[in-house]
């Protein structure tokens, strides 16, 4: 993997992102690229230069927002030392404005093989980003994004568990995995969950047929279950096996498709998941 992209708000959950990349990089060949997005104060024409703040002049706090700017800045100096001192190859990227725009940014700046960023659920990357903007990154983005929930420490990806419904050809995708599990010596699984809330349209035989033609399948390494919602299905075996990381691809979907038939179970697991989820992207 030639570089992977891993956005830093400084919270305890950049910790985890970075830990998360460490663990797919390879460090003589992967570039990781440590992206943070400041957003400056800007002052507020109606307060008058001596009100900004009760107590601090506004020449004080302006002062006070510019050391705080070369604070991040020096933390931002500080992680990429670290990773370096660690024998990676690191390298850091210091935008203003939005992290939403930062991260489209950096796609079409440094197009990168893989993006990671934190999910913390009390004011890091996810609450940023509101919902629509994170899962947007997350569905659409040109590369993989491996999402990485608080709940979680990554240490290994060695159980790894790929959910999908057999409904749409997935071997470009499959390959990737493939490779990636090589890489980190992990034990994969092909896991359905049947349920009477997932449209069920295309024979499952066929696609595993298709994949077993392709890919040297053990005895029990497709798994199908039956579960009342796929979510829940898909989480309750993730925690059976104790499963250090779920795969799922997503692809462009018609308005009636996503909202009334078929809603996205990818999307609700961005947001849900406690299992650290990557997310690749079906052409």
């Amino acid at each position: 993997m030639r570089s992977i992209l891993i956005a830093i708000d400084f919270s305890e959950n950049a910790e985890r992102a970075l830990a998360a990349a460490k663990l797919i990089a390879e460090k003589d060949a992967t570039e990781l690229l440590i992206l943070h997005a400041y957003q400056p104060y800007i002052a507020d024409v109606n307060v008058t230069p001596g009100n900004v703040m009760p107590g601090i002049g506004g020449a004080d706090f302006l002062a006070m927002t510019s050391e705080l700017e070369q604070e991040f800045h020096k933390r931002l100096d500080e992680y990429a030392a670290r990773l370096v001192a660690e024998g990676y190859n690191a390298k850091t990227i210091w935008t203003i404005g939005t992290v939403q725009s930062a991260i489209e940014e950096a796609i079409n700046d440094h197009v990168p093989d893989m993006i990671v960023i934190g999910r913390t659920g009390t004011g890091g990357f996810l609450d940023k980003l509101i919902g629509s903007s994170a899962t947007h990154i997350a569905l659409n983005s040109p590369c993989p994004v491996l999402v990485v929930p608080p709940q979680t420490e990554p240490t290994k990806f060695k159980k790894v568990v790929y959910a999908t419904q057999f409904e749409y050809e997935e071997n470009n995708i499959l390959r990737e995995v493939f490779v990636l599990m090589n890489h980190l010596g992990a034990d994969l699984t092909l896991l359905k969950i049947n349920s009477d809330t997932q449209p069920d349209i295309q024979p499952d035989n066929q696609y595993i047929t298709e994949i077993k033609s392709h890919f040297t399948i053990r005895e029990g390494q497709i798994v199908i279950r039956e579960a009342k919602h796929v979510l829940d299905g898909i989480e309750a075996y993730c925690d059976e096996v104790q499963a250090d990381l779920l795969i799922m691809s997503t692809r462009e979907r018609s308005f009636i498709e996503e909202y009334l038939i078929n809603p996205s179970i990818t999307r609700k697991l961005v947001v849900d998941t406690h299992v650290p989820l990557l997310v690749f992207h079906l052409k």
